[in-house]
């Protein structure tokens, strides 16, 4: 794994195993994925995308419909927010690493970006970023090959795991995000990315009503309509809070159009509808002031 430049890289724990190893063989895969995949019909420039972190045999597909809208466009750093399955006392995490290996490569993290973000959310005097080393987080890494694949000029990594996926956290997040994406020159646009799997081991009927809801819930676009069916439990995803922080980041920041790009269930490939894991990626972009999916 090519690591030029970078003294203190995080060792990939799940390269050759939720994604092939070797360069050529990840290259091929996520190539093969985008021609599968349809770009379903959007408008305006891509904000967000929505996107899920299990093993590509599984999710890779349904990951490259979204995906492919920001193959040919550029962006200077690219925030990626997932949860964290790993144990960890603290609310909100990145890492203490320079930069991510993959097989294609290392994928630099925004520092100074990380420093202000966490400066904006000291302002607000309630959350702070914690730094680890050597975590086992899937759900953010799974993410960057597509990315470099995608964005082959380079670019700066803003990389986000949230323990604490309560509304008040999603809310100061998004606030200092906001302001944080706000600071950057207007030249260097800035993407985010949600990980998140759905519902996990329903029967696929089952898990078919229960992502349904959690779709309906992303085109309502509002941090306040994920918590509220939340709360009613009648919708299920492990990256709830980083969604939800996405699609209100994204809209205060001007986006007003929210696609679903593909939904399938584990079940397309294991063929067992009786005990399925959901996937949805979806597009967030600007628009022409009306919402669709």
């Amino acid at each position: 794994m090519e690591s030029a430049g970078f003294s203190d890289v995080r060792p990939s724990p799940i390269a050759g195993h939720w994604y092939p190893g070797k360069p050529g063989e990840l290259r091929a895969a996520i190539e093969g994925f985008f021609q599968q995949a349809s770009l379903p019909e959007f408008s305006g420039q891509v904000a967000g995308l929505i996107v899920p972190h299990a093993g590509y045999i599984y999710s890779g597909l349904t990951a490259a419909h979204a995906f492919k809208a920001i193959i040919g466009v550029e962006y200077a750093r690219i925030i990626v927010l997932s949860p964290s399955h790993m144990p960890y006392s603290q609310p909100l995490l990145t890492t203490a690493h320079d930069a991510y290996a993959t097989p294609l490569g290392a994928v630099p993290v925004d520092r100074a970006a990380l420093a202000a973000l966490n400066r904006f959310l000291g302002e607000a005097g309630k959350l702070s970023i914690a730094a680890v080393r050597n975590d086992q987080e899937h759900s953010l890494e799974i993410e960057l090959p597509f990315l470099q694949v995608t964005q082959p000029q380079g670019f700066g990594l803003v990389p986000l795991m949230m323990m604490d996926q309560s509304a008040s956290a999603s809310r100061l997040l998004s606030s200092a995000l906001v302001r944080l994406i706000q600071s950057f020159p207007p030249d260097e646009p800035t993407l985010l990315v949600a990980s998140s799997d759905l519902s996990h081991f329903y029967t696929e009927s089952a898990a078919n009503h229960l992502d349904s809801t959690l779709a309906q819930a992303v085109r309502e676009f509002t941090l306040e309509s994920f918590y509220q069916h939340k709360q009613r439990g009648d919708m299920e995803a492990c990256g709830l809070a980083p969604m939800a922080v996405v699609l209100q980041t994204s809209h205060l920041l001007g986006a007003n159009q929210v696609t679903i790009a593909d939904y399938r269930t584990s079940a397309a490939v294991t063929g067992d509808r009786s005990s399925v894991v959901g996937y949805l990626s979806a597009i967030i972009s600007t628009g022409n002031g009306s919402a669709h999916a």
